[in-house]
């Protein structure tokens, strides 16, 4: 039987890797981990016990994958991490900090059970998920 303990790696394809690093480093926090040599294509960040790997859509990894994400086509629907704490006004005035607009938190479901999340986008579309801890208050 297999039992899932945590995400160990979300890889995503990104139109351009530099604003995208900029963004998953500087917004979000998550250095930089490893670089492969540009004809690989894979960068990848370290996000707590996970990584986000991104893999520019004209490295070798990339091309292999079709089309750029875009506004008609995605890889995914969303990703979500955890935050260790969840101050609202805090995570809303950091991404504010940033030029990032988000909707109110709302309450939803996850592997933790209910907790305060606010959705946003990544520079290449990718929307993110940054929810709170179970329990915390809510919105």
């Amino acid at each position: 039987m297999i039992h899932i303990e945590a995400i160990d790696h979300v890889v995503l394809r990104v139109s351009d890797p530099e604003e995208t690093i900029r963004f998953y480093r500087d917004v979000l926090g998550c250095p930089v981990e490893r670089t492969l040599p540009p004809e690989i294509g894979l960068i990848q960040l370290r996000a707590g016990n996970a990584l986000i790997d991104l893999v520019p859509i004209d490295g070798a990894i990339g091309r292999s994958g079709g089309a750029a994400p875009g506004s008609e086509g995605r890889n995914m629907d969303h990703f979500c991490v955890r935050l260790k704490t969840f101050d609202e006004a805090q995570v809303r005035a950091h991404l504010a900090s940033f030029g990032i607009s988000a909707p109110p938190a709302e309450i939803r479901y996850g592997a933790e059970g209910n907790g305060p999340s606010i959705y946003i986008r990544d520079p290449s579309g990718n929307t993110v998920e940054l929810k709170g801890p179970r329990g915390e208050d809510s919105p």
